[in-house]
Order: C-alpha cells, then sequence, then structure tokens
C-alpha cells in the first residue's frame, strides 16, 4: 500500500493518477488551506502528482493502516523522525532519489512539477501493508434512509471542495477551490462516496516559514458526519477508539453505513464549519 501527499491548489491541477486511488483525504494545512492524500491499496498508475510536504496529522490519520509505504516531498526538520518513528515506512523524496522525476510540462512551476513512481517506491518498501479493513464496509445496496443530495460544499478558511451528484456518472462530480478537479489526461475526479467527517481542530506547535500554524485534525475518537452516495446522504457518527483502531461510520439506528464501492473521498472537515447540503 501506498500513500502520497498531494498538492490542492489552483496551480497543481490537472492532477495525475488520483482515477486510480482507493481512498482520497482532504486535510487542513496553514493558512486555511488543504492537501491531498491518496491511498492506493489495489491498483497502481504510473504516475502520481504533484508532490508535496508531510504534516503531523498524517501521523494518526494513517496510523491503522498498518505498515503502508508514505510519500511526500519535504517536511518540517522536526516532523521527519516523528514520521521514521511513526508505522509509516518513508520513502519521501528526501529519502530516496529512486521514484520522483520532475514532469518537463510543469517546468516554470518548480513546486507543482514533481511526480511519483508508485512501483519504483513500492520496490523500496518491500514489507509495506497490503490491503487490509480500516473500519469500512461496503455493499452495493444503498442503506435505507437518508435523504436526496444533488450537492456537498465542505470549506476551510482558504479553500474549499464540492461534490455535485451526476446520474448518468452514477457518482459525485469533485470540484476544489471553485473549479472542476481535472486529471490529466482528461476528466475530472469521481468519488462513488464521499464522507464528511467532522474533527476537532487545534494547534499542533507547527509553523510554516511565514509563522501561519499548522493545524492538528483529531481522528482519534468520536464525532459526526456525513455519508453521501447515490444521490442520497445520511447523517452519522464516527468513532476511533485508538490510533490502530479502523474509524467507523454508523447511522441512527446504531448500524454501520456502507460505502459504495468504488474511489472514496474523505474531507475532515473543522466541527465548527458545517458543510452545505443541496
Amino acid at each position: 500500500m501506498l500513500i502520497v501527499k498531494v498538492d490542492n491548489t489552483l496551480p497543481a491541477l490537472p492532477h495525475v493518477g488520483l482515477a486510480s486511488a482507493d481512498v482520497i483525504y482532504i486535510e487542513q494545512v496553514e493558512g486555511g488551506l488543504t492537501r491531498i492524500a491518496a491511498v492506493f491499496a489495489t491498483t497502481l498508475p504510473p504516475a502520481v502528482g504533484p508532490v508535496r510536504s508531510a504534516r503531523i496529522t498524517d501521523l494518526s490519520l494513517f496510523a491503522n493502516y498498518g505498515t503502508p509505504a508514505f510519500a511526500y516531498s519535504g517536511a518540517q526538520p522536526r516532523l521527519i523522525p516523528m514520521i521514521q518513528a511513526s508505522s509509516l515506512i518513508n520513502v519521501g523524496a528526501e529519502t530516496t532519489n529512486i521514484g520522483y522525476y520532475r514532469d518537463p510540462s510543469r517546468a516554470g512551476n518548480y513546486v507543482e512539477s514533481l511526480m511519483a513512481v508508485p512501483s519504483q517506491l513500492l520496490r523500496q518498501a518491500p514489507h509495506a501493508t497490503g490491503a487490509h479493513p480500516i473500519g469500512f464496509t461496503f455493499s452495493l445496496t444503498p442503506p435505507p434512509g437518508g435523504r436526496r443530495v444533488s450537492s456537498l460544499l465542505a470549506t476551510w478558511p482558504a479553500s474549499t471542495a464540492a461534490f455535485t451528484w451526476d446520474p448518468a456518472a452514477h457518482a459525485f462530480l469533485v470540484g476544489l477551490n471553485g473549479v472542476p478537479a481535472a486529471l490529466q489526461g482528461g476528466g475530472v475526479d469521481e468519488a462513488t462516496t464521499v464522507v464528511i467527517q467532522y474533527v476537532q481542530e487545534t494547534d499542533s506547535g507547527f509553523v510554516d516559514e511565514r509563522g501561519n500554524f499548522t493545524p492538528l485534525s483529531h481522528v482519534v475518537g468520536s464525532g459526526t458526519g456525513l455519508v453521501a452516495r447515490n444521490g442520497r446522504v445520511y447523517p452519522v457518527s464516527w468513532s476511533r477508539p485508538s490510533l490502530a483502531a479502523g474509524t467507523t461510520f454508523v447511522g441512527a439506528n446504531g448500524r454501520p453505513v456502507p460505502f459504495a464501492p468504488g474511489q472514496v473521498w474523505v474531507a475532515l472537515v473543522n466541527v465548527a464549519s458545517p458543510v452545505a447540503v443541496h
């Protein structure tokens, strides 16, 4: 299994390789921006990117994935030993010069030109965990209840993510920061299931070069959220009792709300900023 940190700003588009991800997370970083973490467990694309830096939330967010390979470019100096001590296998760009390249078509933007080659990175992590349960359940059959939804809009101080139901595609079309989430080669990213996970955010003690604090999203514990699939949305409660435990999402009846098979997007949203549902 490979987890890749990917930029989520307008210059990062079109994204490379995200259509092959099993799960995609959106997490807040400094200045109210967000970053993407893409999990590849079943299919490896030829390349993924643009690759960007790691954050403190990654360590707890992916602790229940076992020992996945973790690809990123850059991290604060005191975060690197924490990555090394975590369950993640560090195949970051500062750790290895194999498995990364610069896309010449993005030569005018050095920050957005770094791409990862999943097959090469995983060869350097032969003991990386394969696909295994992390608390999610799946079913072709939608659960009863819920209500019809045409779109969801998640907001952070300087970023947005929109998910618009497309009956023809039988999926939610993804929009990032006000534009379609374009994929290299054409089309936009599609989510068969959208998870809104409301989390508490606190100051992690890390800051960027401008002095902006790095938020820590608390993904262990419990909270509320939404699960959207098949054009319907369901209020849920989430629970993750420990770092090693999976995250479960249950409905009002206390039963797990199954996800639709396909790509899952999980947006970690500050509990103080509820998502707009239409």
